[in-house]
């Protein structure tokens, strides 16, 4: 109950916090997190931070519920400068390839793995994010990916077979899902739920957390513990915007997401045995998947990854290097 309770706490301190209209500027986050969703908690805890920590130079006013569009729409918009912030994930891969080193299967095996690849190689994915107009200003996460559907139980790859699956709009995930034999079908996040109550799709994949506040357990049979990727999430904004601003804000906008990352994690942990528990409840079968059978399927998919992409194998060999050393 701990983690409901300072959700619900990061929820009304940022509703009151928000109301504040005396700063020199306003800005827009928007998200596609449902409320209850980690995507809420990441989207409060930040505004919450910059609105009490530069009362008078920044509002942050926050968006979730895909309210000011999807993943796609809102990168379109930052740079259109139609809203300030955003906090993609797994779509990013699409924005360049380096950031599809996340979508390699079982390379990131813990937060604080994550954390070692982001001390280490941050200056990438920032001159990745920069390249294509944008700035990463701190890092969040979506999570550990499991599978839900409505066909059967998946222990093995093999299960997949034929599998309506939704998947983020990002090239590796569905390469991957392919590889695996399902049937990987693109979709927005806010579509999801409708579309696996009609039968259009058969599953999904997600973390607990947008699993539970999307309430897909009340229109999915199955869900099999695979932790298949762990997906981080970018609070992002256009760079241009970025540098328009004062240092000083710059800078508190930086510590504030660095501060953001920390709760996120925390929260993140806390989430995943409650709403496990709370998916079960709601009467969805659950299993663990054979994780090294899932390990052994997903050797094609690095391997096209190295040989499509510059520097791609120099990256999974830091990164897997990185994994061995906590």
């Amino acid at each position: 109950m701990k983690v409901m309770t300072r959700l619900l706490a990061a929820t009304a301190v940022a509703g009151m916090a928000t109301s504040v209209s005396a700063a020199d500027m306003t800005m827009k986050f928007g998200h596609v997190g449902a409320p209850g969703s980690l995507f809420e908690a990441t989207a409060e805890n930040f505004a919450d931070c910059v609105n009490s920590s530069m009362t008078d130079k920044v509002e942050m006013q926050t968006f979730g519920s895909s309210q000011l569009g999807n993943d796609k729409e809102m990168l379109q918009k930052l740079k259109l400068a139609q809203m300030d912030f955003s906090l993609p994930s797994s779509i990013m891969s699409s924005v360049d390839d380096s950031f599809g080193i996340f979508e390699m299967p079982y390379i990131i095996t813990s937060r604080d793995h994550m954390r070692r690849v982001q001390e280490e190689m941050m200056d990438v994915f920032q001159k990745a994010a920069n390249d294509n107009g944008y700035h990463i200003v701190g890092l969040a996460e979506n999570g550990f990916r499991h599978i839900t559907n409505n066909v059967r139980p998946i222990n093995l790859p093999a299960d997949l077979e034929g599998v309506k699956l939704r998947t983020p709009n990002g090239v590796w995930r569905l390469k991957m899902f392919q590889e695996y034999g399902a049937n990987p079908t693109p979709m927005a996040f806010s579509d999801v739920f409708t579309a696996l109550q009609t039968g259009v799709i058969d599953g999904q994949e997600n973390p607990y957390a947008q699993i539970a506040s999307a309430k897909f357990q009340e229109v999915q049979k199955y869900l099999s513990i695979t932790g298949h990727v762990y997906t981080p999430a970018y609070i992002l904004t256009s760079k241009k915007k970025f540098d328009s601003l004062p240092e000083d804000v710059q800078a508190g906008l930086t510590d504030c997401a660095n501060q953001t990352q920390d709760f996120t994690y925390e929260t993140a942990a806390e989430m995943e045995s409650v709403l496990l528990k709370e998916i079960e409840d709601a009467g969805v079968e659950v299993n663990t998947a054979d994780k090294a059978a899932f390990i052994e399927a997903s050797k094609p998919i690095y391997k096209q990854f190295a040989d499509e992409v510059d520097g791609a194998q120099e990256m999974i060999d830091t990164v897997l290097g990185l994994g061995q050393s906590g």
